[in-house]
């Protein structure tokens, strides 16, 4: 068998780069290779249309093993095994009790609480913790940072009270005083100095971490996937550099860092991403010198992205979520939370908590994928895009070391700034369709209704009303524009939009397709036609079924001879669209035409426009 191996390999050589691009060029028949191909990613790095083993063999990515420093291929040595998380929001303490014992039951194995700051106490946490063995799930809490210690020593006592082995106790405490000041611009900075305290509480439980990075709200955000990890990386850096200078061990302040990352929807960058962030933190945390590389680990929950998530064909949201927690469970990361698919517009239900759950079970259970350790590696591409993430992390988190570290670049802006661009960007280019989010910029469903759904506010929950001290991180959904101006449409008379299909069969309904889809975007309503043989008669049948727009549809060559006639016979008795923008535009518009939908349009502020015109 091996001798017709060896036949196989020596009757087709492998083809050289140089021969590949030469075949593609034949096949591009002149047109520009970097224009076509290339793909300029929003991270600042291009990408190529393909990757070969000679690209790698400069990288060091490849040369790390599962488990060992960098770390760049896992925390683990022999599985890929992640805690499946669920978070619950524990202002009474017995009905959370109760949900989470239910969850136990049901796949999880890693609950997440919200406690009130002012429900902090030994009572709360015994009755929150009835019947829950945090020696063999994973407990992480969450409560006003004022709160941290003293949930901390709670905590403690009670573990103590159970008996529990100290090795055992696996989870956290989130507490993360910079995130109010990225985030809301509150100066939380005098809760810093908390932070050795909280540690020292905690320092006999090697599992149980309590400083962390919330680089997720960043994500929610807009950022882009190398701006959350730089900041992330700066963000832990600047905890770890303030515990080392107040003068906790490297190796323990390095063991009680938890980082709590978002995952969108970019799948093989996602997945890049948390190998590159792993990559990144172990050479951070080695510059401390700790005694121990297994202190160099970086420990990540992740959450799928809220900032993609619509109101709107919200069913979408779980082909968003589903594979967001695939990158996230390949990329190999700590515990994972799947965000409910209805959590942009209501209090997740049992339904959509049921199904966020049986997503990971789904992918660890049948899927398999916590069988194998690192399944990317070695992918020319994955290894690329893990080395060109790190790069360009690498630069950002410079950057913000060179402004004095990142609590300096907060209290400067500059990280506020920065993000707030980019959400900017986002939702500019969502508007023009160069960002899509299918259901509401792209193929909406013509005939939803929001049947009273709308965004849900955010609140701390926190109990304290501090001045704005720095700039603030100010964003909303991606989706946000599209569904205030459905719900705007909604609430008033919907138009109705026909489509005068004229002309060339195949142009016809290609721009008719497009026509009712940009449309349906605000809501209004399409009735599309399979063809008229004139004008006026395709006039006279929108007019019968009460069109408010009437949009021609055919080829550009013909638009000479049915626009103009198509505009006069309406006569001003509907707003008129021409579906295109053909050569003969001007002459359209010398004539009185002023509408047009094409693919360079701005979608959202066509759209404006058009209600305005409707008076809507």
């Amino acid at each position: 068998m091996s001798n017709n191996k060896e036949k196989l390999f020596s009757e087709f050589p492998a083809p050289t780069t140089q021969e590949w691009l030469d075949k593609i060029q034949v096949d591009l028949k002149g047109a520009d290779f970097n224009k076509k191909l290339v793909w300029r990613t929003n991270e600042g790095f291009n990408v190529q249309p393909f990757y070969r083993r000679e690209d790698v063999l400069k990288l060091k990515t490849p040369d790390a093993l599962p488990g060992e420093f960098p770390f760049v291929r896992g925390n683990h040595k022999d599985n890929n095994i992640w805690y499946v998380r669920q978070n619950i929001f524990a202002s009474d303490a017995a009905e959370a009790n109760k949900k989470a014992l239910d969850i136990l039951n049901r796949g999880i194995d890693s609950l997440g609480f919200t406690i009130p700051g002012d429900k902090v106490s030994a009572e709360f946490v015994r009755t929150l913790l009835d019947n829950i063995y945090c020696d063999v799930i994973e407990v992480n809490f969450n409560t006003c940072k004022r709160h941290s210690v003293e949930l901390a020593e709670i905590l403690v006592a009670y573990f103590e009270e159970k008996g529990y082995d100290k090795e055992k106790v696996v989870g956290s405490i989130d507490f993360d005083p910079i995130e109010k000041m990225v985030m809301k611009g509150k100066d939380a900075s005098g809760l810093l100095a908390v932070a050795p305290e909280l540690i020292k509480v905690l320092k006999d439980y090697p599992s149980f971490r309590c400083i962390t990075i919330n680089s997720e709200a960043l994500n929610n955000a807009g950022a882009y996937i190398v701006q959350e990890l730089g900041y992330a990386l700066a963000w832990g850096n600047e905890y770890l550099q303030q515990l080392t200078e107040a003068g906790v061990d490297v190796d323990l302040a390095a063991t009680k860092i938890k980082f709590n990352m978002g995952v969108s929807e970019n799948y093989f960058m996602e997945l890049a991403k948390f190998r590159a962030a792993r990559l990144l933190w172990a050479q951070i945390v080695k510059q401390y010198e700790p005694k121990d590389d297994n202190s160099c680990k970086m420990i990540v929950n992740a959450t799928t992205s809220r900032y993609n998530q619509t109101i709107f064909d919200s069913y979408v949201n779980l082909l968003r979520s589903q594979t967001e927690a695939m990158s996230a469970a390949l990329a190999g990361v700590h515990s994972m939370v799947v965000t409910p698919f209805d959590a942009p517009y209501e209090e997740p239900t049992d339904f959509s908590e049921r199904i966020a759950r049986n997503q990971q079970l789904l992918l660890k259970e049948e899927s398999h994928f916590g069988q194998i350790v690192d399944p990317g590696a070695g992918s020319y591409y994955i290894e690329h895009l893990t080395d060109s993430l790190a790069q360009e992390g690498w630069k950002i988190f410079l950057k913000v070391e060179e402004e004095g570290g990142f609590l300096a670049a907060v209290k400067a802006g500059t990280v506020q700034e920065d993000i707030n661009a980019t959400n900017v960007k986002r939702h500019g280019d969502a508007a023009k369709r160069k960002e899509f989010l299918l259901g509401t910029n792209q193929f909406p469903n013509f005939t939803e209704k929001s049947d009273g759904k709308r965004a849900l506010g955010a609140n701390c929950g926190c109990g304290q009303s501090e001045d704005t001290a720095f700039k603030a991180i100010e964003s909303t959904r991606l989706a946000a524009d599209f569904e205030d101006l459905r719900i705007h449409t909604e609430n008033a008379k919907t138009p109705v939009a026909f489509m005068l299909t004229i002309g060339n069969l195949a142009m016809r309904q290609a721009r008719a397709q497009f026509s009712c889809n940009f449309l349906a975007c605000a809501g209004y309503k399409v009735i599309d036609n399979l063809g008229f043989k004139t004008v006026e008669e395709g006039v006279d049948a929108a007019l019968e079924a009460g069109a408010d727009i009437v949009v021609i549809c055919s080829s550009d060559d013909e638009y000479a001879e049915y626009a103009i006639p198509a505009f006069k016979y309406l006569n001003g008795r509907a707003m008129f669209v021409v579906a295109g923008a053909p050569a003969c535009m001007e002459d359209l518009k010398a004539a009185g035409i002023e509408n047009f939908v094409h693919v360079r349009c701005n979608v959202l502020e066509t759209l404006k426009e058009y209600n305005q015109k409707l008076g809507i």
